[in-house]
């Protein structure tokens, strides 16, 4: 592996991290302050970024690729369930907690997957609870604690909803995330995840289509807002992150892709002036240290693996 090889790959990861933590940022602008209706960007941005990923694969790797996952109705019925109660589902779950509070916290209880899914292969009996599964499960609920009350007893610091939604967040990134590797191991991800946001973003098209919005009232400002969601918080985050596994190892990309959350923080805090609490830093602190930690597993399980932006 040569040094330009891992710089290049290294410069992909990092960029798309950064991506999907401003991505989501983004979204909370347009949602509070330009009033952009939750179904309907994610409805766009599923259906946009999911055609554009579909469309760098067939350039790349010809329609075989593209299309031999619908040949059987196993891995078609597969991509469905996967498509909406996956993609679709972590994606809603996931605007829906920033529209209702903001990127900061979203971004940080959809981190709390991982320790969902060690709970759930500890019950199954796929795995043992190791001694370090019990450090990331303290660092987690510490940080979400410490997130959502800033240190107090007597009530939450962000909007309730914000919190129900976050939750549901992560579960539906844990479901996400185990699901999907039967089909990863017959198909390439960026094919899976390309179909997965196209079904999803026809599902809810039935609910909220594209093509009904108030487009006159849209400034140029907002434009570019979408565009900054779809092509750069969605399409280009997810290849990025894909391409990055080329030239790094799996460990390398997860470690810096958990500048996600200290993006999203960050501009949460800096660009949108969300206030945040001496102890609401201390719970970031714990989670991105379990993040980490989890990196560091040198352990390979489904914990650590797909990405789900």
């Amino acid at each position: 592996m040569n040094m330009d090889k891992r710089t290049k790959g290294m410069i992909l990861v990092i960029s798309g991290a950064i991506f999907w933590g401003v991505g989501g940022t983004v979204a909370q602008k347009l949602f509070q302050q330009h009033a952009i209706d939750v179904d309907w960007l994610v409805t766009i941005r599923l259906l946009i970024a999911g055609v554009l990923l579909l469309a760098i694969q067939y350039i790349r790797s010809g329609d075989s690729q593209v299309f031999d996952i619908w040949k059987t109705r196993f891995t078609a019925m597969s991509l469905v369930i996967y498509g909406l109660f996956g993609m679709l589902a972590v994606q809603y779950t996931y605007l829906a907690s920033i529209n209702q509070g903001n990127a900061a916290v979203a971004t940080l209880l959809q981190y709390l997957a991982p320790v969902m899914i060690i709970i759930y292969l500890v019950l199954r009996r796929k795995t043992v609870f190791r001694r370090m599964d019990s450090v990331m499960v303290a660092l987690a609920l510490s940080g979400c604690f410490l997130l959502l009350t800033n240190g107090s007893l007597s009530g939450l610091s962000v909007p309730l909803l914000a919190v129900i939604w976050g939750v549901l967040s992560a579960v539906a990134l844990a479901f996400y995330t185990l699901y999907a590797i039967p089909l990863l191991a017959r198909f390439d991800s960026m094919v899976i995840v390309g179909w997965a946001m196209i079904i999803g973003g026809l599902a809810l098209s039935v609910v909220r289509p594209p093509w009904q919005a108030d487009f006159a009232s849209f400034t140029l400002e907002v434009y570019v807002y979408l565009l900054f969601v779809i092509l750069f918080g969605t399409m280009l985050a997810f290849w990025f992150y894909i391409e990055s596994l080329q030239s790094l190892s799996p460990k390398e990309t997860s470690l810096l892709s958990s500048l996600e959350p200290l993006a999203a923080v960050l501009t949460t805090v800096f660009w949108l002036h969300e206030p945040f609490g001496v102890y609401q830093w201390l719970g970031t602190a714990c989670i991105i240290g379990m993040i980490l930690l989890l990196a560091l597993v040198k352990k390979t399980d489904p914990v650590s693996e797909g990405h789900s932006k």
